[in-house]
């Protein structure tokens, strides 16, 4: 081997060390930065005509295990819709009170209703008593106070909800496009054989954000592209060109398409308990999640849209609020017609009206907001024993609140199905019930819905931070390791160093010995 090729493959080396210098420089800048890859510098020996000429620089690779990437964006999807819930539903629990005999609670439903009948039992023994008549006027109102801060609280969260999925679509969308942007950039470098470890990096970074939004599955293709789909495989386009489209029509990244959670973009819909979301039904007044297709029009897919931010909040907006509403309107026709029945009509809605139509579950909607202590006993509670006669309120305690059949059928069942705006909610529970126990029916399942999420929360973040563990170990930077990495990189310098000072030192001797 002559100077020339010593010096040629010392240089190799000092090539391949700065290389391998600004991989580890890359890895240990983002050591702290969420969804990011450690990369690996690629460096061989290479070789010509069986003599070995120094080293070859590659492509940089990507530490990435495609199994556990896709394990941890579904983990991320379901902790980031059961975070949405569970913070969304504390809302309700802080209102709602305890069934729990241990929680010391006063502020339930049953609790509430049980106040009344307190009080009502008091008035029985002393009817003419201008204290315990107003007793009764108190803890009837202190009960429609109760339900209407339930029912308030109920569409207050779910206007929340709504407000979130046009706020985390427009989020979807950047993210989205951002893919397709960084795709594009990708594909156009691996044509040409250069580097793209760089892209990939970032593309991982948005991806893994995109996989907290709502619930998507990746798949690259050959040539470097990201194929974007939601759970249940509903393609979600990054680009124009990948629903056959010009490019152009679109600026990139964009938080406008391929998404959209508004009516023709209009601004943010306010909801009203007689609003609600139907995929086709030409009375739906909340618009739907829709993507753009390649006729240039929309599709909706507000259904295929599960798990993540926006799912859970499809799901709180769509579901869930609607059907504690219902239970609530359900309870408050109830108590109206049941007290109703007994002869002492204390409770009426917006209108006044002291009985209620339930033969049509989805009438009531929005009823519990309304709910009212009957003003001609409000404004005079004497009413409530005329004369102290104590027949109507013996009545109430023995119909009202009773749970013989003849008291909670019928016409005095509380309606369990068609309900809300919709005509397609459901309680849960049967309607043949004391009020008591209605009361405490809805409380009940409130309740666990509540507790379901916040323990599901528990779990599912557990199991998240188990996968993430496992991703770390393949994917994460090891900053010590790193350093290990540079100790060795530093030796490797100085010896090829040496190795080019000595060539030089003899080349300076020959020329010298020339001359």
């Amino acid at each position: 081997m002559d100077l020339g090729s010593a010096l040629s493959i010392a240089s190799s080396g000092l090539n391949g060390i700065e290389y391998q210098y600004s991989v580890i420089s890359q890895n240990v800048a983002n050591a702290s930065t969420a969804g990011y890859a450690s990369e690996s510098a690629s460096v061989t020996s290479a070789v010509a005509g069986n003599q070995g000429t120094g080293v070859r620089i590659g492509q940089t690779v990507v530490n990435v295990s495609p199994y556990l990437q896709s394990s941890l964006y579904t983990q991320n999807a379901k902790v980031s819709a059961l975070t949405a819930s569970s913070n969304s539903l504390a809302a309700v629990e802080s209102v709602q009170g305890s069934t729990s005999s241990d929680s010391g609670s006063t502020e339930t439903l049953s609790d509430q209703l049980g106040n009344v009948q307190s009080a009502l039992t008091s008035l029985a023994s002393t009817p003419l008593e201008s204290s315990a008549q107003t007793a009764v006027i108190t803890a009837a109102t202190s009960l429609t106070d109760t339900i209407h801060t339930l029912s308030s609280t109920y569409t207050q969260q779910r206007q929340t909800a709504e407000d979130t999925i046009v706020s985390t679509v427009s989020t979807i969308n950047q993210n989205l496009t951002q893919i397709g942007q960084l795709s594009k950039q990708i594909m156009g470098l691996k044509a040409v054989g250069a580097d793209t470890s760089s892209l990939e990096n970032s593309r991982l970074e948005v991806m893994n954000d995109l996989s907290s939004e709502v619930g998507v599955k990746f798949t690259e293709t050959s040539k470097g592209d990201m194929i974007v789909t939601t759970e249940d495989g509903t393609k979600l386009p990054t680009r124009p060109d990948q629903i056959n489209l010009n490019d152009n029509t679109v600026t990139l990244p964009s938080n406008t398409w391929p998404l959209s959670a508004t009516d023709n973009g209009t601004a943010n819909t306010t909801l009203t308990d007689s609003m609600y979301y139907k995929a086709g039904d030409s009375n739906s007044a909340i618009a739907g999640v829709t993507v753009a297709n390649a006729k240039g029009t929309t599709t909706d897919i507000t259904s295929h849209l599960t798990s993540g931010t926006l799912g859970a909040n499809i799901t709180l907006r769509d579901t869930t609020y609607p059907t504690m509403q219902a239970q609530l309107d359900s309870f408050s026709a109830t108590l109206i017609n049941r007290f109703s029945n007994a002869g002492m009509s204390l409770f009426s809605d917006s209108s006044g009206n002291t009985t209620v139509d339930t033969t049509q579950g989805s009438t009531l909607t929005g009823l519990s907001a309304g709910l009212q202590v009957t003003s001609s006993y409000s404004d005079d509670a004497s009413t409530l024993a005329p004369s102290g006669s104590i027949t109507t309120i013996s009545n109430v305690l023995d119909k009202t609140f009773g749970t013989d059949s003849s008291d909670v059928s019928g016409t005095l069942e509380a309606p369990s199905s068609g309900l809300g705006a919709s005509g397609t909610l459901s309680t849960g529970y049967v309607g043949n019930q004391g009020l008591v126990a209605l009361a405490t029916a809805l409380t009940s399942d409130q309740g666990a819905t509540i507790s379901t999420a916040s323990t599901n929360l528990t779990y599912a973040s557990t199991v998240q931070t188990t996968i993430s563990a496992k991703v770390t170990n393949v994917s994460g930077v090891d900053v010590n390791t790193e350093m290990s990495k540079i100790v060795a990189l530093q030796n490797a310098y100085t010896a090829n160093a040496k190795i080019i000072s000595s060539v030089q030192t003899m080349f300076s001797a020959l020329l010298d010995a020339i001359n």
